[in-house]
């Protein structure tokens, strides 16, 4: 690629921005416990790191009766997520490297949060870092579809072979495949991606040299 061929970065969210684990495990197992079921194992939480409220939902009450859906959206409606982000951590260096970039291309996020969004965003000033957040609410199709993708890429009139899109799950990968931007793994290297990166300092550099 050739230097200042990137005209926009597109961020996922968890993974990426912040480490969001521990806040998913509580969060999910904090459902699932009012609903008088046992925890996550690793494989569910791998799973609902990558995916919406309601996919997780659906994928952690497979075999439930369809009442138990029903009630645990119920649950998730009434829980406070704010009581939950004492869980999370931004990841270091995120907010000096996003303004570095922006001083040249804009940054957006394109996640698969739903409803917890919009507090992450308030409590962490994310509208003021970013020049563009899609969540699972303003789509259809949340990821790996590439709608969110395509929306942004819209709002700022950029070719996808112009854009990067930073991630670190294969959910990440195949969004970035079928919208046809390019893609750096974060913290992964087991994921096909033009760049593998460790820290977020790395991205300043890859991004505007590229």
């Amino acid at each position: 690629m050739k230097k200042g061929s990137i005209k926009l970065a597109i961020f996922d969210c968890d993974g990426v921005l912040f480490d969001s684990r521990e806040a998913n495990r509580h969060y999910y197992n904090g459902v699932l416990q009012r609903l008088g079921l046992s925890g996550m194992d690793e494989q569910q939480l791998d799973y609902c790191h990558m995916h919406t409220a309601s996919e997780s939902l659906k994928f952690l009450l497979q075999g439930q009766p369809q009442h138990v859906l029903s009630e645990a959206e119920q649950v998730i409606s009434a829980l406070d997520y704010a009581s939950f982000l004492k869980y999370m951590t931004m990841e270091p260096g995120v907010v000096d490297t996003v303004n570095a970039i922006r001083k040249h291309i804009p940054a957006a996020i394109s996640t698969n949060r739903s409803t917890t969004m919009p507090l992450l965003s308030s409590m962490y000033g994310l509208e003021e870092l970013f020049d563009r957040i899609v969540c699972a609410l303003d789509v259809k199709k949340p990821k790996p579809d590439p709608e969110g993708v395509f929306m942004i890429l819209d709002f700022f009139n950029v070719n996808p072979s112009s854009a990067v899109y930073i991630g670190d799950t294969n959910v990440d990968q195949e969004v970035a495949q079928r919208a046809g931007v390019n893609f750096i793994a974060y913290k992964n290297s087991r994921l096909e991606a033009l760049f593998h990166v460790e820290h977020f300092s790395a991205l300043k550099e890859i991004i505007l040299e590229a």
